[in-house]
């Protein structure tokens, strides 16, 4: 069947860099297509990613890689036989949580894979220990000193026996070779990893050293731009000084215009005013006439209201000497009045008694 894809998503694919072991390059422009493949036949996994021709990522899972989340978005994985850690930038904290559960699981399977390996290889070379040591004891069997008679007897079942152990031995060195020959072939697969890392690292670095100098390009056009951008802002902000001491003079300007009017209409006013100065000058001097003879009126007024306080002064004086009188009056009036109400209820009691 050879290799199947079991799992896939998008990512932005980094690689650290070789030099500082610190700073992340990328490895791709864009989010790219990140594999993870199943080989039935060697029963191993693999990451694999590619961007257009070129192999970006080509790690294949060990039990002892983990998988590190170092942001909630970006995770990373450390590759000792490609010599390199592989980063990768996901879209969201989701794509990136399902990415670490699937190495989880990939790296689970691949430590069960190793270990049922290692036991075929024990079990295999017990098989070879046994054989080894049933062939000189059947081979000393044999070899007894005994009649003619005895080693014809027991002669059938020790070939019979020979020949099982003899196809046992031949089982056993067929699956060794077949698995020496799977593992030349893993072998040979590994060197044409590593080989085609090699020449990815290779192209790799050549292209970091082109993107430095094209880095080093751009840094030296956007300072260009940015000095361009200084000397562009500070015209500007020439510009726009000038543009507010344009707009506060026109203001300055319509303020003196509409003080002018204004002065204009108070000079009219002005003019009219002077022209009507001795008709007010005549009225002014009737009106101090009229106001002279009001003032001597309101004197003899003066002297009418103070005879009329007076007389008002007197005739509360009287007043309150005839409110005096009243009472005693009254006073006198209410004993009157009770001795004619006794005399009246004498009068009643001696018409009763007559």
């Amino acid at each position: 069947m050879g290799e199947q894809p079991i799992f896939t998503t998008r990512a932005h694919v980094f690689q650290i860099d070789p030099t500082t072991k610190k700073n992340w390059v990328p490895a791709s422009k864009q989010a790219v297509t990140v594999s993870y493949f199943y080989d039935s036949t060697r029963n191993s996994y693999r990451i694999i990613s590619v961007d257009g021709t070129k192999v970006i990522i080509n790690s294949t899972i060990t039990p002892n890689m983990t998988f590190t989340k170092t942001s909630q978005k970006f995770g990373q994985w450390a590759d000792s036989r490609a010599n390199t850690v592989f980063g990768l930038g996901f879209a969201s904290e989701q794509q990136l949580a399902k990415f670490a559960e699937k190495f989880q699981e990939v790296k689970e399977a691949a430590k069960l894979a190793r270990d049922k390996s290692q036991e075929k290889i024990e079990t295999s070379s017990n098989h070879s220990q046994e054989s080894g040591r049933e062939t000189p004891s059947s081979t000393q069997a044999s070899s007894i000193n005994g009649t003619d008679d005895e080693k014809i007897s027991h002669g059938g079942p020790v070939d019979t026996q020979l020949k099982s152990e003899n196809d046992r031995l031949k089982t056993a060195l067929a699956q060794g070779s077949t698995n020496a020959k799977k593992w030349e072939t893993e072998l040979q697969t590994l060197r044409d990893s590593n080989a085609r890392l090699i020449d990815a690292l290779q192209e790799s670095a050549s292209n970091v050293e082109q993107w430095k100098k094209q880095l080093a390009v751009c840094k030296e056009e956007s300072d260009q731009l940015r000095n361009k951008i200084t000397e562009l802002e500070a015209q500007c902000a020439e510009a726009n000084l000038e543009k507010e001491r344009n707009v506060q003079l026109g203001v300055r300007v319509r303020e003196l215009e509409s003080e002018l009017q204004e002065k204009e209409q108070e000079l009219e006013s002005l003019r009219k005013q002077a022209e009507i100065i001795p008709q007010l000058m005549e009225e002014c001097e009737s009106v101090s006439q009229k106001l002279q003879a009001a003032e001597r009126k309101n004197k003899d007024l003066e002297d009418r209201m103070e005879t009329l306080r007076a007389d008002i002064d007197e005739s509360h004086h009287k007043q309150g000497h005839l409110k005096v009188e009243l009472k005693k009056f009254l006073d006198v009036l209410d004993g009157k009045i009770d001795e004619l109400h006794e005399f009246r209820q004498g009068l009643s009691k001696l018409g009763i008694d007559n």
